[in-house]
């Protein structure tokens, strides 16, 4: 990958907008008026280029100015190559960033290396469990989610997700998805702590209603978790 200024990766990403997905998309990432609009494979092959070569050069003097630009850091700081801690460490430059869902899923589906650094990156996400900023806790939750629901891991993440307190809409969604997701794995766990747990009413209402949308469970199953429903 040719070493590309700011200006270059801009215009690079102008040249690939779509203007039907810019407003696909922004009717789903409301609050966010700066997309350009370029749909996701484009912009994952783009940072993949320049993850290739010169990437830290990239990051040091990346523009901050449009979703996709900030979007694009997420994914170059995922694919490059780098030693673990060095990654970790681009992350916590990273988190600050964020301030929509999109970026913050896309960026934590994109860290796969997590996969064999579980406990590295469980204490690295600590300050962000019991952070107040609605983002850094989304960030947290998402990647319990992603890679941490499994036998090792489960009654902590059930555990974790039991003590978010936050009024944020975007921590609330994100806890009521991983509970979802924690009984598509582990039904018989997930459904005794959804029987006894501190969730708030919305918390709870939601994340029965993204169990009962799975595909993944049962008519009988999903019949149960509706008379469960808080009123």
């Amino acid at each position: 990958m040719m070493n590309l200024s700011s200006n270059e990766i801009k215009s690079h990403l102008f040249s690939m907008s779509d203007e039907a997905y810019k407003s696909f998309h922004s009717n789903l990432v409301p609050g966010v008026h700066n997309i350009i609009g370029i749909r996701i494979p484009k912009l994952r092959s783009f940072a993949k280029e320049i993850a290739k070569d010169e990437w830290s050069l990239y990051l040091k003097g990346a523009s901050d100015d449009y979703y996709e630009e900030i979007l694009l850091q997420g994914l170059v700081i995922a694919y490059a190559k780098m030693d673990y801690s060095d990654r970790l460490s681009y992350i916590k430059g990273f988190i600050p960033k964020i301030n929509n869902w999109a970026v913050c899923d896309s960026f934590c589906s994109s860290l796969k290396d997590t996969a064999k650094h579980r406990e590295e990156m469980l204490s690295f996400l600590q300050p962000y469990l019991h952070s107040d900023q609605e983002f850094f806790l989304r960030f947290a939750i998402v990647m319990l989610m992603d890679y941490y629901i499994f036998d090792e891991y489960i009654d902590m993440v059930l555990s974790e997700m039991d003590q978010i307190k936050h009024e944020g809409y975007y921590v609330k969604m994100a806890v009521a998805w991983a509970i979802s997701m924690c009984f598509v794995k582990f039904p018989e766990k997930t459904l005794y702590f959804l029987s006894e747990n501190n969730l708030d009413d919305f918390t709870y209402n939601k994340a029965l209603q993204k169990t009962i949308e799975s595909l993944r469970v049962d008519k009988e199953t999903k019949d149960k978790l509706r008379r469960m429903k808080r009123k």
